[in-house]
C-alpha cells in the first residue's frame, strides 16, 4: 500500500481572500513580520497495490475530482504505508 499526501494551493495569480484575512488578523495580534500568507488544503490517501501506474493514477485524480485546475495548483508526495 502506498500513502499519498497532496497539497494543494491557490494559484499566484488567485487573489486569496481567506489568507488576506488570517494574515490581517494575525498583525493584530501582533505578528507584524508576516508578510503574506495563503491558505491551502491537505489530502492524505491511501491507495492499495495496483498494477497502475501510481504517478499517473494520483494525477488523474487530482486533475479530475480533488483540484480546480483552473484556480489551484498541486503538488504530491508518495511513500510506503506502514
Amino acid at each position: 500500500m502506498k500513502k499519498v499526501k497532496i497539497y494543494v494551493t491557490l494559484r499566484e495569480s488567485i487573489l486569496d481572500p481567506q489568507g488576506s484575512a488570517v494574515q490581517g488578523s494575525l498583525a493584530k495580534m501582533g505578528y507584524g513580520e508576516v508578510e503574506d500568507l495563503r491558505i491551502g488544503k491537505y489530502l492524505e490517501l491511501t491507495i492499495k497495490d495496483t498494477e497502475r501506474d501510481i504517478n499517473t493514477l494520483v494525477k488523474e485524480m487530482c486533475e479530475k475530482v480533488l483540484t480546480n485546475v483552473v484556480i489551484e495548483d498541486y503538488r504530491f508526495e508518495v511513500e510506503e504505508a506502514n
